[in-house]
């Protein structure tokens, strides 16, 4: 039997080499297809969106990952995830482009919608982002880099909350103890599932 992946809290310089792994994790992902819809564009816009939201997520501790950065969670805590004025200013810049740029309303709305769906209580962990290297899926990194921060949820009696954007990972999340809340579809775009964990006693 194998070894359980060693999972940690990511450095700031290891974020620009997790950016680029999540954007190659997540530039078939439904909801960045239509985010970013001109193919050659979507890495590197991928890339910048990526990089920002570890920047934003690190100062809170939020970050973690396996020894080979293959894999990564964000996590909001509790009180946080609600993205301030100056962070939703600076994600404006995964759109510079003007292919991209011209996406930008429609993708902002899509985005307003799923916060609106956000319960703000009770409070709860947020995981807004997990990805593994396309080459390292399947290995089980995934439910490792979950499990520490839903371990502490449950140590504390807190719950989770997040937003699925591809259905085939529903019975993943489900696995870990999140039901599904909501299938929300964005406006001219793919479903996004939005659910809930319990903390376990």
């Amino acid at each position: 039997m194998s070894a359980s992946p060693h999972v940690r809290l990511a450095t700031s310089a290891e974020l620009p080499g997790l950016a680029r792994m999540l954007a190659r994790a997540f530039f078939d992902d439904p909801v960045t297809s239509w985010a970013w819809r001109p193919d050659p564009l979507r890495l590197a816009a991928l890339q910048r969106f990526q990089a920002i939201r570890l920047r934003q997520l690190h100062l809170d501790e939020g970050v973690w990952t396996t020894a080979d950065l293959s894999c990564a969670a964000l996590w909001a805590p509790p009180r946080r995830w609600r993205k301030t004025l100056r962070e939703e200013v600076e994600l404006v810049r995964a759109f510079a482009h003007p292919r991209l740029l011209a996406r930008m309303p429609l993708v902002a709305f899509g985005w307003h919608r799923m916060e609106l769906r956000h319960p703000p209580r009770p409070h709860h962990w947020y995981l807004a982002v997990l990805g593994t290297d396309p080459p390292s899926q399947g290995q089980g990194l995934g439910s490792a880099v979950l499990g520490a921060v839903l371990e502490q949820c449950d140590v504390d009696g807190v719950g989770a909350y997040l937003e699925s954007s591809k259905e085939r990972n529903v019975d993943f999340y489900a696995r870990h103890g999140f039901r599904v809340l909501e299938e929300l579809r964005l406006l001219h775009g793919p479903s996004v599932w939005t659910m809930w964990r319990e903390p376990r006693p």
